[in-house]
């Protein structure tokens, strides 16, 4: 049996990692262990290890800075970050970079504040499930929020934030 994963199991960054299964019409969440915050490669390899039938992706909420998702295919993982520039300070971010065939930003870590953030990867990475591309493009645009609120949007517009909730409840997050 899995060990539960709590909010304390987050020692390096706030924020949480959620598996999303689309299965027989319905949404079933779960969450990822924490390492899925540090690593991309065990963030895809969480999400394999789910053989579901249906789609099957993660959402990273790493530090309420930016978001990452992750939806693995047989040809390599589909991704979209929400702040290219969090390469400069987040190993997962600057893999998700590396993994999009993008260079880190060449960014002095002291003026990041002052950087308008952007989004790199497949802005289109969940359009089959009703998310379209625009709309996507306005919620990682939208840098008045915290990354949980972007991902809480995402939810809300695939038709599943209470499930999310839910998870986040569990999480203490």
């Amino acid at each position: 049996m899995a060990k539960p994963v709590a909010q304390s199991d987050y020692p390096d960054v706030d924020g949480f990692a959620v598996a999303v299964v689309r299965d027989d019409g319905g949404w079933r969440l779960s969450p990822l262990m924490p390492s899925a915050l540090d690593s991309l490669d065990d963030a895809e390899l969480q999400l394999r290890e789910l053989r579901a039938a249906g789609a099957v992706f993660g959402l990273l909420d790493v530090d309420d800075e930016f978001f990452v998702i992750v939806r693995p295919s047989p040809s390599g993982a589909r991704l979209l970050i929400s702040d290219a520039t969090a390469a400069v300070d987040y190993d997962i971010a600057a893999d998700v970079l590396d993994a999009l065939n993008v260079d880190v930003p060449d960014l002095d870590p002291d003026e990041l504040d002052d950087i308008d953030p952007w989004e790199e990867g497949d802005l289109a990475i969940l359009a089959d499930l009703g998310l379209p591309d625009a709309v996507m493009s306005v919620i990682v645009g939208d840098t008045d929020l915290y990354a949980d609120e972007q991902v809480g949007m995402v939810a809300a517009r695939l038709g599943f934030a209470d499930e999310l909730s839910d998870v986040l409840d569990k999480l203490g997050h």
